[in-house]
């Protein structure tokens, strides 16, 4: 089955995640069924779809989209019975992994896909649980909210079939998607690892005295962040090169300072010292602020960069 004939998902845990990748496949005009065990889980899912759906107005619907497209059932191979694809978000456990797999294998029809949301799970790691279709047990990571950001990571395990990844790709561009292969496991993925190194420095930062909290924040906020947002380390590299490119960077004595600064990078732990430090940081960046509106500023931002961005054809 190609992405093309995808017509019903099931999302499987309508936690934050969830909840977000459900309104995202009714926003494309897709039939969603979707379980959770968790107490009042259909009424507070129904309830973030009808807070998320603004925004995905805004953003523009596909035809016949519609919160209504949902249907809550009360086990997982109830929602599976019939889908095209399952995006499963449960619990980042190894054994509720396997268990929740073993299930949706059997009863998810056998051409369905079966992405998992798993921020440090490998597929590797469960999809010997799937006796009966190994080969179809895929990573379909999203970065937070799926909703809104465009990024997923899709990669397979050690069984999964090169075919059915690339018909992951295919699904997740057909939903407007920017999704990237890796191809090879790695624990934490790709943005994951590359935002971990970053905190890294940023915690030692705050241990070592050099600079708040809220400093630290402006300086990507209001530095690397901007063009990140636009471009990605490499290409941002690559025009700081000059008419050289980023060929020319690495010839330069600045690049051998920027490998003296990765030797002299801080390796910390979050002790509860360090961390009671930085939540005292955080608690004075917000001194005054409403949280409210500065979530809706941000969100309001981000649906513009987003629009603006998927207009400039030369952007990656």
């Amino acid at each position: 089955m190609s992405e093309a004939h995808v017509r019903r998902v099931a999302v499987i845990g309508t936690g934050v995640i969830g909840a977000s990748w459900a309104t995202c496949f009714l926003a494309r005009g897709l039939d969603v069924t979707a379980s959770d065990p968790a107490p009042g889980a259909e009424a507070a899912l129904r309830a973030a779809i009808a807070a998320q759906w603004p925004a995905m107005e805004a953003m523009g619907l596909a035809p016949g989209a519609s919160p209504g497209r949902l249907r809550f059932c009360a086990t997982p191979d109830r929602a599976v019975e019939a889908a095209d694809f399952v995006q499963e978000n449960g619990p980042e456990r190894l054994d509720v992994k396997r268990a929740l797999f073993a299930a949706l294998d059997a009863a998810a029809p056998p051409a369905a896909i079966l992405a998992t949301s798993a921020s440090t799970i490998t597929v590797s790691e469960f999809q010997d649980a799937c006796p009966r279709h190994p080969e179809r047990v895929v990573l379909g990571h999203p970065f937070n909210p799926p909703h809104l950001i465009p990024l997923v990571e899709v990669a397979g395990g050690t069984a999964t079939s090169a075919a059915v990844v690339d018909r992951a790709l295919g699904f997740y561009r057909a939903l407007g998607k920017h999704p990237i292969h890796l191809r090879r496991e790695v624990r934490g993925h790709v943005a994951n690892r590359l935002q971990a190194a970053l905190w890294q420095e940023a915690f030692h930062l705050v241990q070592a005295g050099v600079a708040s909290v809220a400093d630290i924040d402006a300086a990507i906020a209001h530095g690397p962040g901007l063009r990140w947002a636009l471009l990605g380390p490499f290409l941002s590299l690559h025009l700081s090169g000059g008419p050289g490119g980023i060929g020319a960077l690495f010839e330069k004595p600045l690049w051998q300072a920027t490998e003296g600064m990765w030797r002299d990078l801080g390796r910390v732990s979050v002790d509860l010292a360090l961390g009671a430090r930085v939540a005292e940081g955080v608690t004075a960046e917000l001194a005054g602020r409403d949280q409210a509106e500065l979530i809706r500023q941000r969100d309001a931002l981000l649906l513009e960069l987003l629009t603006r961005k998927g207009r400039a054809g030369e952007l990656p």
